[in-house]
């Protein structure tokens, strides 16, 4: 019985991966390599490993150093960011595959996503292990639309804006000078989101959420430019 119940909450831990993978899928008129997408897939989740290392030792290094909580998220927003680019650079950069410049901003939604379906594992298992498994169905659905609009959003736009100035700079020629100012841009949507559910918490997610929603519209946008 939990056995099978933790395997039915890992599924659902699942879904809001599923539903904006299929929908950045869908969008894209020539469909990427099922085996190179799930490749950039699995180094987008092996990143969470690294950046695990690296966020604790800044948090044990800088979190008693540093008074203002928007410059902690900052650094660990970079963190986030740089590693899930590494992930999809080194998972498909020099595939033959890769030939077109809305490559970059779907495979590294595609690494978004794998770091985001590790993190909703660890917040589904955090939460089954507080409601004791099986009692746990209510608390797991409203952390999985929490994710769904929140985190997993987050991930899969940050990366996204990764994404468009990769393409940016492989089009004119200099991709070091677009990938920053691409992980400068996704780091910082990255840290005022934290910001905000930080502040907002005791009331709601509506302020964060409105927040992705706008810079979704941007990065939509840009989806249709690369197309």
């Amino acid at each position: 019985m939990v056995i099978s119940t933790v395997i039915g909450y890992m599924l659902l831990a699942l879904f809001p991966t599923i539903v904006w993978l299929l929908f950045f899928l869908h969008e894209d008129k020539k469909p990427a390599p099922p085996r190179l997408i799930l490749k950039t897939f699995i180094f987008g989740a092996l990143m969470s490993i690294p950046v695990l290392f690296f966020q604790t030792i800044s948090e044990t290094l800088f979190s008693s150093q540093i008074s203002s909580f928007f410059l902690m998220a900052i650094i660990l927003a970079t963190i986030e960011e740089l590693f899930k680019f590494f992930g999809a650079y080194f998972a498909i950069h020099k595939a033959p595959e890769f030939e077109e410049p809305v490559d970059a901003m779907i495979y590294m939604v595609v690494a978004g996503l794998g770091f985001a379906t590790i993190e909703n594992f660890f917040v589904i298992a955090s939460v089954m292990f507080q409601y004791k498994f099986i009692f746990a169905f209510t608390a797991v659905g409203a952390a999985l639309i929490l994710r769904f609009i929140g985190a997993t959003l987050l991930h899969t736009l940050a990366s996204a804006i990764i994404g468009y100035f990769w393409a940016k700079g492989l089009v004119r020629g200099n991709v070091k000078k677009f990938v920053f100012l691409g992980l400068v841009i996704g780091t910082f949507v990255h840290a005022i989101f934290n910001l905000l559910v930080y502040q907002f918490q005791e009331i709601n997610f509506l302020i964060p959420t409105l927040f992705l929603i706008a810079v979704s519209f941007f990065v939509f946008r840009d989806f249709e430019k690369l197309k």
